[in-house]
């Protein structure tokens, strides 16, 4: 009898034809829970234990998922553990080999027809088995699934919703930095975001960068820092914006603390030289007196703070005078660019004066050009050529009421035409009369003008001129308008 390794190489070596498509699954048998039955064990894969889905037939008669079968067989034929187990192997039968397996339909068929229920809490879905496969399964509002990242059971209809706001173990993309982060370290990363914005509490200004932050607390105009010569005694706390406005009004405070400084320095020097001088003296003394005497000195260094203070008070005052070099200097500078600056803001302003008294003029060459075309609209209006001119004066009374005043004694009409290429007039009217008749008569004047075709004229101009008045008034005093028509005969 053959051995059980050699029978499996036997097998191995046959051909293994592919399944059709039709046959093909990527999913292991279907849950036993599913069944609104028991379940027989006819329905039962061998290898998953669960209902079988698009059921195979070895040799052997043991059905298997067609999924679980290729997975047992992707190596090559294998003994059969059912029949191992059962006691029933035989060497020539017991082996799971694809090219001797076949779909078992009349299975798949009773398999089916199954009832089924959906078995996710929540769903009330039934059916056959066939439907749950072909219509449910994968498909359920209801399923839950196990979220990759965290490990937690979501909903399928909520998976999207969980991975972008709710997983705890997502990452994300900093929207300030653009570094990617787990979710989880969101707040710690917002501590230390170079890009985070952050608010000035002096100036209230907003939306500063973390890695700026300092160096605009720096240059805050409203920020406060101590004055600079707060080591020696001036407590001042002013805006970075004043501190230079500051330095320049405390100038006669600060002299004053540099003063009582240097005279503390001048008193402590005279002070280590005398106790010098003693202890020059002490030297010649006898040894009784040499005590005391060192004695003495020792107090005096402890009265008067000693050789270290003063050379600490020097260090300081040393200090001070390189600050007050440093702000001379930055002094002489900020003037020289402020001056500069002032040249410059100057020169802008002077450049925009000019600038603003050419837009004067432009304005007033449009305004004339406007003008201008107003009272050729005006004349075109009302402008004649055949020789007759209306002329209708309105609110008669006010403009009567300013002939009488002399604020505007005369008026003139539109221009008018005798013809298309003829004589341009126009009339004259004294409302409060002019000559002998002022203050008693109209005074009304034809007025011959120059006009656009003159060269083509005869002259002098001979033409009569007759001109009909009509008057719409109730009384001379409360006259409303005048109508005034001329004819001319050519």
């Amino acid at each position: 009898m053959m051995s059980t390794a050699g029978t499996v190489g036997k097998w191995k070596a046959m051909a293994r034809p592919s399944l059709p498509s039709s046959l093909d699954s990527t999913l292991p048998g279907i849950s036993r829970e599913v069944l609104s039955v028991s379940m027989e064990p006819k329905y039962q894969c061998q290898q998953c234990k669960e209902i079988l889905r698009k059921p195979f037939q070895a040799q052997c008669g043991h059905r298997f998922c067609v999924f679980c079968f290729k997975q047992l067989t992707s190596s090559g034929p294998i003994p059969c553990k059912t029949c191992r187990a059962e006691g029933i192997f035989e060497e020539a039968t017991s082996m799971l080999n694809i090219a001797v397996a076949f779909p078992d339909n009349a299975a798949r068929k009773e398999i089916d027809s199954l009832p089924a229920k959906c078995q996710n809490d929540g769903c009330n879905w039934s059916g056959t088995l066939k439907e749950y496969e072909g219509q449910h399964e994968g498909r359920c509002d209801f399923e839950r699934v196990k979220c990759e990242a965290c490990q937690a059971l979501i909903l399928v209809s909520e998976k999207d919703r969980h991975n972008e706001r709710e997983c705890e173990a997502r990452t994300l993309n900093c929207k300030y930095c653009k570094v990617t982060f787990n979710f989880k370290e969101i707040k710690a990363h917002d501590e230390i975001c170079q890009k985070f914005p952050m608010q000035c509490k002096d100036c209230g200004k907003k939306k500063i960068p973390r890695e700026k932050f300092q160096e605009h607390i720096k240059s805050c105009a409203k920020s406060k820092s101590a004055c600079q010569f707060s080591e020696i005694g001036c407590r001042a706390v002013v805006d970075n914006g004043k501190q230079q406005e500051h330095e320049q009004t405390s100038m006669t405070e600060h002299l004053r603390l540099m003063l009582a400084v240097l005279s503390s320095v001048r008193l402590l020097a005279e002070g280590a030289g005398e106790l010098q001088e003693d202890s020059g003296l002490g030297l010649y003394r006898g040894l009784e007196d040499a005590s005391p005497a060192g004695a003495h000195a020792a107090g005096h260094n402890a009265g008067r703070g000693g050789g270290p203070g003063v050379q600490q008070k020097v260090t300081a005052l040393e200090n001070i005078v390189c600050v007050l070099n440093r702000e001379v200097e930055r002094s002489a500078l900020t003037l020289e660019a402020l001056s500069r600056q002032h040249r410059l803001d100057q020169e802008k302003i002077d450049n925009l004066s000019n600038k603003v008294r050419q837009l004067e003029r432009t304005l007033t060459m449009r305004d004339l050009q406007l003008a201008e075309s107003e009272q050729s609209l005006r004349e075109l209006q009302f402008c004649t050529y055949d020789g007759v001119f209306i002329w209708k004066i309105a609110d008669f009374s006010r403009r009567r009421q300013d002939a009488v005043g002399g604020r505007a004694p005369a008026m003139f009409s539109p221009a008018f035409y005798s013809s298309k290429y003829g004589y341009k007039m126009c009339l004259r009217l004294y409302l409060n009369g002019d000559g002998t008749g002022r203050g008693t008569h109209l005074s009304l004047f034809f007025v011959v003008m120059r006009g656009k075709y003159d060269a083509l004229l005869k002259w002098p101009f001979s033409q009569k001129v007759n001109d009909l008045i009509l008057f719409y008034f109730l009384f001379w005093a409360f006259t409303y308008s005048f109508l005034f028509v001329f004819y001319l005969v050519m």
